[in-house]
């Protein structure tokens, strides 16, 4: 009897055992899993997307979710709906000032030429001042917005002499084609669209080169990237390699290669604009990305100076309340660090 009992004990004991060990793997398992969100923006990260790359080097089940503002995106990872996301540095210095735990770990591209204030044929705009009294659609919150705000003050023109309208980029070229709009500050597939029956005044590049850079990064949840640190380090390689065979071969982005197609595809671009747009941004080396000119430095680096000028905009704008002493904190090289080491 006491050989039955003992019997039943170890058996009882190695299913619970079993049960919960089945439990805990059930936990880790959900763990694996990953909400990332990207924005219409063509570049080679779309194609490491459309490749599935990092779900085959990680082995985590990635959801990947399209927003069409930075301003979305803030509110995703806000809510913890979202862990890793592409955001813009605008979006992003509004999102940390307001206490959003995130750190910004890659920099997803130099905005450049990317982005830029284009006037509609017709519409009398020939110089900056011409612009006063005129309608101008800009995704309120984002990079283009912050760089609008910054001509207008270059260019001696106060917010209350025009009319800003605050639309997203799909709204943007539909007013535009109807005429509803005198001209609009934004990116692609809708920059090349209103390049057609418009003109350029202004570029972020240009803008940048006053004072006030701009760029697309990748942030995520503090908590969860500390917890997946492997994950973190095998995204940014991944990343970064796909930036490297763009910079090393720009011309293999023929209209009918893969990395086109993956990109008309996902942001919905037509396919003779994706090279062209693409051109338009820099695209930082991993080695670029942990020096202090982006990542690295500290508070005195370059993408966390770049934060805090934008986070003054915003509270200057009402957007914000206060003005972070260090936006560092929100900035890391140690995920591409550890994936420069990486075999």
């Amino acid at each position: 009897m006491n050989n039955y009992i003992n019997t039943f004990k170890r058996v009882v004991g190695s299913t619970l055992a079993l049960g919960i060990i089945a439990a805990s793997g059930g936990t880790w398992a959900q763990q694996k899993e990953v909400t990332i969100a990207y924005q219409a923006i063509n570049g080679p990260f779309i194609s490491v997307i459309d490749s599935g790359d990092i779900e085959k080097a990680t082995g985590y089940k990635i959801n990947w979710r399209k927003f069409d503002s930075g301003a979305k995106v803030a509110t995703g990872l806000a809510s913890g709906d979202v862990q890793v996301a592409v955001i813009g540095s605008s979006p992003l210095a509004a999102a940390v000032s307001r206490g959003v735990d995130v750190q910004l770990f890659w920099v997803l591209d130099d905005i450049n030429e990317a982005e830029a204030l284009l006037v509609r044929n017709g519409a009398g705009i020939n110089k900056p001042t011409d612009l006063k009294g005129k309608k101008i659609g800009v995704p309120f919150a984002s990079t283009t917005h912050f760089h609008t705000m910054y001509f207008l003050e270059l260019s001696g023109i106060k917010p209350s002499e025009v009319k800003l309208l605050n639309l997203q980029p799909n709204q943007i070229s539909a007013a535009w084609e109807r005429g509803d709009i005198d001209a609009a500050y934004v990116w692609d597939p809708a920059l090349s669209k209103l390049k057609q029956s418009g003109k350029v005044m202004i570029t972020s590049g240009e803008l940048s080169k006053k004072g006030k850079a701009t760029f697309d990064g990748v942030a995520v949840d503090r908590k969860w990237g500390e917890a997946n640190t492997d994950f973190m380090t095998k995204f940014v390689k991944i990343t970064a390699a796909a930036d490297a065979a763009y910079r090393a071969n720009p011309a293999a982005w023929t209209i009918d290669s893969k990395q086109v197609k993956a990109n008309v595809k996902l942001t919905g671009a037509e396919a003779k604009d994706v090279a062209p747009s693409v051109a338009l941004y820099g695209y930082p080396s991993i080695q670029e990305q942990v020096s202090p000119a982006w990542l690295g430095g500290g508070a005195n680096g370059g993408v966390a100076k770049a934060i805090k000028a934008t986070a003054e905009f915003l509270k200057s704008e009402g957007k914000i309340d206060a003005v972070a002493a260090d936006y560092g904190k929100y900035v890391t090289p140690k995920y591409a660090e550890a994936a420069m080491q990486l075999k």
